[in-house]
């Protein structure tokens, strides 16, 4: 009985991860073929993923694989990031980055409620560019996505909004920093608490110089660790308003009941915790510990495609430009922040 429960699991899931699978590798290997590491594999294939959407939407047969792949491998994937992080690392880069990270983080999850509620945008996906925007880019936008539980067409859109401005910073900010005259530590510093994704902040500090590209991104890194908090945070605020609308929905035979945190909160972030203070105690050997780093980024791939294949581009349409200004305007708050607040600590 166990066995055709698991065989039906099996072909009823198989061939939408199988897919997802397929076209993370098509964007691994695509992101391995450009002579700048410009864009990571993650949004490749959540690019693919909208394109093939939009001349096929996928059918039921791929359907349960693909929000498997969405949702729980999606949730193992944040969880295996936690061995790409290291206390030591947090301690190495010391109270400096923790300051400005501070004030980054109120300016995008302040600013960016008060600049969403302007702009008309759902909490949700305003609080998913803000994310983004704010911790680490793509993988932020998924560890907040599934505790909030938000469309796929609103992490979509966010991941545009916020890879959108990365690719702009790229170019900019080496040329920005030369003209404001920063130090390595002061560039890398800014680089890595003000550019979104991970392959950008690389991207942007090694085009400065080879010392300010190593502290942006054990900047970078340490800004990953505010994924603990705020996924907390939300589960939290995603289940108060569930609750309210529940009470103000008044269904016949509903109870209000009180928030049970236990219920909300999002677990899989026990697994990250873990993992990373695996790490820094270095109980697994380093090649181990490189393999389940290089999967958890794979496996995130997959997830991105999976969400990619869900994603109708009309749908992203209705939506308009409003999105893309949330996370322009963020995004440029974050990095005049940054630099303001670097100034006023006297580290450029």
């Amino acid at each position: 009985m166990v066995k055709e429960n698991t065989l039906h699991e099996i072909k009823n899931l198989g061939p939408g991860i199988l897919i997802a699978l397929l076209v993370a590798l098509v964007a691994k290997a695509i992101e391995g073929l450009l002579p700048i590491h410009l864009i990571g594999a993650s949004v490749i294939a959540l690019f693919i993923g909208i394109i093939i959407n939009s001349f096929h939407n996928p059918g039921e047969r791929l359907k349960p694989g693909l929000k498997f792949t969405s949702k729980k491998i999606l949730k193992l994937a944040i969880i295996l990031l936690g061995s790409s992080l290291s206390i030591g690392t947090i301690l190495n880069v010391g109270k400096l980055s923790l300051v400005v990270m501070l004030f980054t983080l109120l300016t995008c999850f302040g600013g960016g409620y008060i600049i969403g509620k302007l702009l008309g945008l759902n909490w949700k996906l305003s609080n998913l560019i803000s994310a983004g925007t704010g911790i680490c880019g793509g993988s932020a936008i998924a560890a907040v996505a599934p505790v909030i539980e938000a469309e796929d067409r609103d992490i979509a859109y966010a991941m545009s909004a916020t890879f959108l401005f990365d690719i702009v910073m790229i170019v900019l900010f080496p040329i920005m920093g030369n003209w404001l005259g920063l130090s390595d530590m002061a560039y890398g510093l800014w680089a890595g608490t003000a550019v979104n994704d991970t392959s950008s902040v690389v991207a942007a500090g090694y085009a400065f110089s080879e010392s300010a590209g190593d502290f942006a991104t054990m900047v970078k890194l340490t800004r990953t660790l505010a994924i603990i908090p705020v996924v907390i945070s939300f589960g939290v605020i995603n289940a108060r308003l569930k609750q309210k609308e529940a009470a103000l929905s008044n269904v016949e035979g509903q109870v209000k009941k009180k928030l049970n945190i236990s219920s909300v909160f999002p677990w899989f972030i026990l697994g990250f915790v873990a993992m990373a203070i695996i790490n820094s105690l270095g109980i697994i050997p380093s090649n181990i510990t490189s393999i389940i780093k290089e999967l958890s980024k794979f496996l995130m791939i997959a997830a991105l495609a999976s969400i990619g294949l869900n994603t109708n581009f009309n749908e992203m349409k209705k939506s308009g430009f409003a999105p893309m200004v949330h996370g322009f305007i963020i995004s440029a708050l974050v990095v005049i922040v940054a630099i303001t607040v670097e100034y006023f600590m006297g580290i450029v």
